[in-house]
């Protein structure tokens, strides 16, 4: 261990309580607003930085798994999550890192020779810095999780397979269809169709802006998926324009059943299967 690394060593191992002290009250002044989880957040990544620093110096490059600055990392990581889950940015936590950096350098002052000061304080600066970088980092990579998992939670709530009748289930489609989404669809309509054995999907467009060559493949592929599920498929919401649009882009839909509105898919659908619906007498 080198002796800019020791001094450093020394007062994680003696001034732990000074220094989250002071590492809060310099988080608070940079615009970091305390919380109730900032004091632990602090101690935990203390004695992570100093169990590292009992292993050795920083490694050059990425620390391998078991090594102690991987743990920190793992810590840092940890602390990135936690933060983008409750809406924090990555200068809010990048903050709360950096702010360690002042806290250390009047602990050094206070505890260091002259001739050790400067080197003692270039390495709390780099180390710190460090920190604050593999901070931002993984804050932008969790941050990119949890937008992904949103994205795909809103096209399974976008997507609901609606069970309408016995035997007859309906999907409402509103906004785009692109080939994520008709995945999606294509997905939970089959197991939809398995568990409860239904005969018979509508898929309605009323909700689809525009129809184009893409849409009617996107289309075309989950019913042919359908068919080969064993049920049949009726599309609805096939306005005047939308017919128009189909005719132009000459898409074949014949063997497709088409309605204009769901009300009219489902009096096909239960006609389909059987059943006849009528007006009780007054």
């Amino acid at each position: 261990m080198t002796q800019q690394y020791e001094a450093l060593l020394a007062i994680l191992d003696s001034k732990e309580d000074p220094l989250i002290q002071e590492w809060l009250a310099e988080a608070a002044q940079g615009g970091t607003a305390p919380a109730a989880s900032f004091s632990s957040d602090a101690r935990e990544l203390l004695q992570a930085l100093r169990t590292a620093l009992h292993s050795g110096p920083p490694p050059r490059g990425t620390p391998h798994p078991g090594n102690a600055w991987h743990t920190l990392n793992g810590v840092l990581e940890s602390l990135s999550r936690s933060r983008a889950a409750r809406g924090e940015t990555a200068g809010d936590t990048s903050v709360f890192v950096l702010a360690l950096k002042k806290a250390l350098f009047t602990q050094l002052q206070a505890t260091s020779d002259a001739a050790a000061l400067a080197p003692a304080l270039w390495s709390a600066t780099e180390l710190v810095d460090r920190l604050a970088q593999h901070t931002v980092t993984t804050f932008q990579l969790a941050r990119e999780d949890i937008i992904r998992r949103q994205q795909e939670e809103l096209l399974e709530l976008s997507t609901p397979v609606v069970k309408l009748w016995d035997g007859v289930l309906a999907v409402p489609m509103i906004g785009t269809l692109d080939s994520n989404r008709t995945q999606v669809v294509m997905e939970t309509l089959l197991q939809r169709i398995v568990d409860t054995e239904s005969e018979i999907a509508i898929i309605d467009i009323t909700g689809v802006p525009t129809v184009d060559t893409l849409v009617a493949q996107h289309l075309l592929k989950t019913v042919a998926a359908i068919r080969l599920m064993g049920a049949d498929c009726i599309v609805s919401g096939i306005r005047p324009q939308i017919a128009q649009t189909i005719v132009h882009l000459g898409i074949d839909l014949q063997g497709i059943h088409t309605r204009a509105t769901l009300a009219d898919a489902l009096a096909l659908a239960l006609q389909k299967t059987g059943w006849r619906i009528g007006r009780v007498p007054a």
